[in-house]
């Protein structure tokens, strides 16, 4: 994984950058879950800090602590303030009590044994500390749409035409990803010992039209492309 983010790292935000209402849903979804998020707050997977960036100028929410396997990703993500360190969500190791929230955003699905890190954390936390996992639901449209493209391994074939957005996301990130339903992670959780599982939901049309604009973050997990597990130790 991290060979392909340091080798694409730059296309990473540009992907970002030209679906700008799409950045502006998910980041609305991801500062959502942190709002009344219990402090401090470890970001697993930050890769350039661009979320945690605009998260801080826009919606007052500070998360300067990061782990990230890239080491292109982790020099941008300082660059933008962050302390991060190098390494993957298996291999760092996980301060009893310093956290009080840690989020996954994004990095569930380049996470080999999410099983076994969503045991770590809920050994590291707190009471009352939370664990937010956020991505592409594998049974969402754009999951499905994920899925298709990587067994091709392009987006440029006859069973995608006019299905994909304009701007699609890297093929490259793409075949590099294990896309998992909400049901697994929710067992991931309970298996661990978090409760009070909540859930909440964007980019909610079809992935044609959701940079078309931006959209509001919702409860549930039964329409989004991009989704927010959230639990409690």
């Amino acid at each position: 994984m991290a060979t392909s983010f340091d080798e694409y790292a730059g296309a990473y935000d540009q992907w970002f950058i030209e679906n700008s209402n799409v950045l502006a849903s998910e980041v609305a979804l991801v500062a959502a879950t942190l709002n009344d998020a219990p402090r401090p707050i470890l970001s697993v997977g930050c890769g350039s800090g661009l979320f945690e960036d605009i998260m801080r100028r826009e919606y007052d929410i500070d998360v300067t602590d990061g782990v990230e396997p890239s080491t292109g990703m982790a020099e941008i993500a300082r660059k933008r303030g962050m302390d991060v360190v190098i390494a993957t969500g298996e291999d760092f190791d996980y301060p009893a009590g310093k956290y009080g929230t840690i989020i996954f955003n994004g990095s569930p699905s380049y996470i080999t044994d999410l099983r076994g890190i969503v045991a770590k954390v809920y050994d590291a936390l707190p009471e009352g500390g939370r664990i937010i996992l956020v991505d592409v639901p594998k049974e969402s449209t754009y999951g499905i749409m994920y899925n298709l493209a990587k067994a091709l391994g392009t987006w440029q074939h006859p069973l995608l035409e006019g299905v994909y957005p304009p701007n699609p996301y890297p093929i490259e990130f793409v075949n590099v990803a294990n896309w998992r339903t909400t049901a697994e992670k929710v067992e991931y959780l309970r298996e661990a010992g978090f409760s009070d599982i909540k859930y909440l939901q964007t980019l909610t049309t079809h992935p044609l039209y959701s940079d078309l604009k931006a959209e509001a973050p919702v409860e549930g997990c039964d329409r989004g492309d991009y989704v927010a597990v959230i639990a409690q130790k």
